[in-house]
């Protein structure tokens, strides 16, 4: 058996606008065009770490960071860590490592990011998955918690959004819960979520992703198979992948499937099968 080739930490000072910040990230050196992952709200670059177990995307380029505010990366002014804001991260992240021509995997805020970076640049996109990113103002059963659960003390609300997260019904939700503590800054709570929702509400997304040029994958889990434009999706040429025993969290839930997915889609981009 061959060596697991491990991802390499790096550091990276950015200035976003006005705000500093140190983005923490792994990657891979290799051939081919770069994989790109972007993670969810409440997450971290490690969700996507296990890509060195996939011997089908052995070998490629990888690219993963924690957005500012979230796991090791920090900012100055968490206030100031929208969706706008991120893809402006992910811009100067893509620019200083070099990175032109991307296949990009985004997990719920990070499919939202992932989104609005490929709308601003389709012909730099090889192929999407997109983990089930807000298309549609209906995605926002977390973020908009912001509103219809509103509390003045950002530690309280993150405290309780926890609480109403590890308690649903959902596969993965707990192990989810148990983390956000640990995964998120309080003070960045807000700002992304307010975002969220405004897009989500007011972008359009649903147009703005079926209008991308490059192959397209929408994966979501069977608990979440009720989504009301899935089949506008499809008919719009969008591979819908469902992935068993999951809800939100492929990654936790049922990463095997996942990343099996994952992988078909980025070699039938590199093939234009």
């Amino acid at each position: 058996m061959s060596p697991v080739r491990k991802l390499e930490r790096f550091t990276l000072p950015l200035t976003v606008g006005a705000t500093r910040v140190e983005v923490s990230g792994l990657h891979r050196d290799g051939t081919g065009t770069p994989l790109v992952f972007l993670h969810g709200f409440g997450s971290t670059k490690e969700d996507y770490a296990d890509v060195i177990q996939q011997s089908r995307l052995a070998g490629r380029p990888v690219l993963a960071y924690d957005a500012p505010g979230c796991g090791a990366s920090t900012c100055a002014d968490l206030g100031a860590v929208s969706i706008p804001f991120l893809v402006s991260v992910a811009e100067q992240v893509l620019k200083a490592r070099q990175i032109d021509r991307f296949h990009i995997v985004g997990h719920s805020m990070g499919g939202l990011t992932a989104l609005m970076l490929a709308d601003g640049a389709p012909g730099r996109v090889a192929s999407f998955t997109n983990i089930e990113g807000n298309v549609a103002p209906e995605d926002c059963f977390l973020s908009r918690q912001i509103l219809t659960h509103a509390h003045d003390d950002p530690e309280e609300f993150l405290a309780r959004f926890a609480e109403r997260v590890g308690g649903s019904p959902f596969y993965g939700g707990a192990l989810y819960a148990s983390c956000l503590p640990h995964k998120v800054r309080a003070g960045a709570v807000r700002a992304i979520f307010e975002s969220m929702v405004d897009l989500s509400d007011h972008g359009k997304l649903l147009d703005r992703f079926l209008a991308l040029p490059a192959p397209r994958m929408f994966m979501y889990g069977e608990q979440n198979n009720t989504l009301s434009y899935l089949p506008a999706l499809a008919e719009g040429g969008v591979e819908l992948a469902e992935i068993e025993h999951c809800a939100h969290f492929p990654m936790y839930s049922n990463p095997p499937q996942m990343w099996a997915h994952i992988a078909d889609l980025i070699a039938r981009a590199d093939t234009g099968s």
